[in-house]
């Protein structure tokens, strides 16, 4: 599964794998996940098809577990070769393995989430918003959470605002 999406986005999401419901229909975030996403795509004024949507990984892990550094290293050259051809304006990388490869850290994502970073490749830099991962939205749905997934997201459309000025 590569990835869905405009384009000529200036906003691209980046997970971690595929999971079962996307395996099944080809097409990244469409489980649970994909709803949450779907929502806050939507709060933040886009629709799906304005965003670019891609995973670290192309295929889902044995029973759905965290990518391995072997993993993520083998498909990780995708993905770059995504965000070269998009080109977005921001990335935001859903949850910890999309936010440990896109800023080359291994930071905890409680500690990475809210704090800008650069995804750099040659002589291209993207700014990068870590967040949590809408799975662990769902799992972990309480005021807090939310308040700084939202808090994450009125950053990004702030950053998007004034690149676009």
């Amino acid at each position: 599964m590569f990835g869905e999406g405009n384009a000529n986005a200036d906003l691209m999401f980046v997970g971690e794998a595929p999971g079962a419901d996307e395996d099944r229909l080809g097409r990244p975030f469409v489980g649970a996940a994909g709803r949450k996403l779907d929502d806050i795509i939507k709060a933040m004024g886009f629709k799906r098809e304005q965003v670019y949507i891609a995973n670290v990984l192309k295929a889902r892990p044995p029973e759905n577990r965290t990518p391995q550094p072997d993993e993520v290293a083998a498909h990780g050259p995708f993905l770059v070769e995504q965000i070269l051809a998009i080109r977005p304006r921001v990335i935001v990388a859903l949850g910890r393995p999309a936010a440990h490869f896109l800023l080359e850290s291994t930071a905890p994502i409680s500690r990475l989430r809210g704090i800008w970073g650069t995804w750099r490749h040659e002589d291209v830099s993207i700014d990068v918003m870590p967040t949590f991962h809408p799975a662990y939205l769902l799992r972990q749905y309480t005021p807090e959470v939310r308040g700084q997934v939202w808090n994450d997201m009125q950053q990004v459309l702030e950053r998007l605002q004034r690149a676009s000025e």
